[in-house]
């Protein structure tokens, strides 16, 4: 009997959770000029109106925990956050079986612009719901930070934004004229974008006239950031939402 009262009140906590996580979580679709896109929203909690912030995954979509992990981060800053699931079952099916480096960027080539002009038709839905406050922030991973550097590139409606480990996509040769405030997050030992890459994207915002940092991790690879409960992944995640939560919560 003591054992099963044991069991009961170790599981019923996580059961709790569990329903709690559940009842925070909110699907809605958003009919975009790239296509249908789901959207997940994790509302802060705090009463009031928040700013957004959209996140887009890497090539492998969201099933890493520590997206879930960055969401608590970026809700604990008081901002609200939505998993943009940009990559179709589709896509993440044929980036699966592209088989090698180079036939996965061929493939991101033929639907770069698609992925582009949905994640600025959810940006433009998210800034009219009733409960934002107005001020739209991108965090793109890898791949998803490809697609965020894209679509913020000389966006009046994109007001901050966070690219970790990735730039603009390999071959990308469209005028940018601005930059929304940028924050670059890099594993110091990416082999997949080399640090002399986020080097090169912050000179070029600099450039452009900008805000632009970039925040180095001693010995990080190119996943350091979504390696779950990892000391560097969540200090990466701070350094994001503080950034965000910096220039979204401004008065003006």
């Amino acid at each position: 009997m003591r054992i099963f009262l044991v069991v009961i009140f170790v599981i019923f906590p996580i059961i709790l959770l569990q329903k709690a996580e559940a009842s925070d979580r909110r699907h809605f679709t958003v009919q975009t000029a790239g296509g249908e896109i789901l959207v997940e929203s994790f509302p802060s909690g705090e009463s009031g109106s928040h700013p957004a912030v959209l996140i887009l995954s890497g090539s492998k979509g969201f099933g890493a925990a520590a997206y879930r992990e960055m969401v608590q981060t970026f809700n604990a800053a008081g901002l609200d956050a939505y998993y943009v699931h940009i990559l179709s079952p589709t896509d993440l099916t044929s980036i699966v079986k592209a088989g090698n480096a180079q036939a996965r960027i061929r493939y991101y080539a033929t639907r770069q612009l698609d992925w582009t002009a949905a994640v600025r038709g959810v940006v433009s839905y998210v800034n009219v719901l009733p409960d934002h406050a107005g001020k739209v922030g991108l965090v793109g991973i890898s791949l998803g930070a490809q697609i965020a550097a894209s679509a913020a590139a000389d966006s009046a409606d994109i007001n901050a934004l966070v690219l970790v480990d990735g730039g603009f996509p390999q071959g990308y040769s469209q005028p940018i004229r601005a930059l929304p405030p940028l924050h670059l997050i890099w594993g110091e030992a990416d082999q997949t974008f080399p640090l002399s890459v986020g080097q090169e994207l912050l000179r070029r915002a600099q450039r452009l006239g900008g805000q632009a940092s970039l925040d180095v991790y001693k010995n990080g690879a190119h996943d350091f950031f979504l390696k779950s409960g990892a000391s560097q992944a969540r200090a990466a995640h701070q350094s994001a939402a503080d950034y965000l939560a910096s220039r979204l919560k401004r008065k003006s």
